[in-house]
């Protein structure tokens, strides 16, 4: 996608605000939806998510920080970034709108020309992390590929061509191995000696005791 077609919900209680931001946005390729409320701005996004909120703060109703948080809190919708437009312009203002939240703040009477620049930045910045997303996902899935292919690879299945007299195994080259080299080389199955309680009185009976 490009940036310059990038969906904005635009949020603010004045029909004159969202019409200025609305007109500059759409003049450089945007696509510019507005809403007059804090409600009707949270249905919009569940809606059809957009790729970035320009927010207000003082509406009627809910207020700009509950808007925000309200997004937050929905896992479809949390990674939206969402810039604060407001006239409050004190610190702590600004640092409430970050606790709830938002990515940027820019007081009102706002320079358009720095409206513009923060939005191609944080959108900017949305789509290098969703692309940075959707590759460790493929990443993963190629992982994943790789080692079920590694696992099938040394998985045992079909006829086995086995010596009737010494017990050997043809490999596909022809070759002929014993079990524990062939098993061995097709699986990943390790093998420890013993000997078995027959082989014991077979080959060593002056070791077994009769009452065994």
């Amino acid at each position: 996608m490009s940036l310059r077609n990038g969906n904005v919900l635009v949020v603010d209680d004045i029909k004159e605000n969202i019409r200025i931001l609305a007109q500059a946005l759409e003049s450089e390729g945007y696509t510019v939806r507005p809403a007059l409320t804090g409600q009707i701005a949270l249905e919009a996004a569940r809606k059809e998510s957009p790729d970035l909120i320009l927010l207000d703060i003082m509406m009627p109703g809910m207020n700009g920080y509950q808007v925000c948080e309200a997004l937050k809190s929905e896992a479809r919708l949390k990674d939206v970034p969402v810039i604060f437009i407001s006239a409050l312009d004190e610190v702590t203002d600004k640092m409430k709108g970050f606790a709830a939240g938002g990515v940027d703040y820019i007081s009102k009477p706002f320079q358009m020309e720095e409206v513009l620049a923060r939005v191609e930045t944080h959108l900017t910045l949305g789509y290098l992390r969703k692309e940075l997303e959707d590759k460790n996902i493929r990443l993963q899935e190629a992982n994943e590929e790789l080692q079920n292919a590694l696992n099938e690879i040394k998985t045992l299945r079909g006829i086995l061509p086995i010596c009737s007299y010494c017990k050997k195994i043809r490999n596909d080259d022809d070759s002929w191995h014993t079990m524990e080299k062939y098993i061995s080389d097709h699986s990943d199955v390790q093998f420890s000696h013993g000997i078995c309680q027959d082989c014991a009185q077979k080959y060593y009976p002056d070791l077994i005791s009769s009452d065994d």
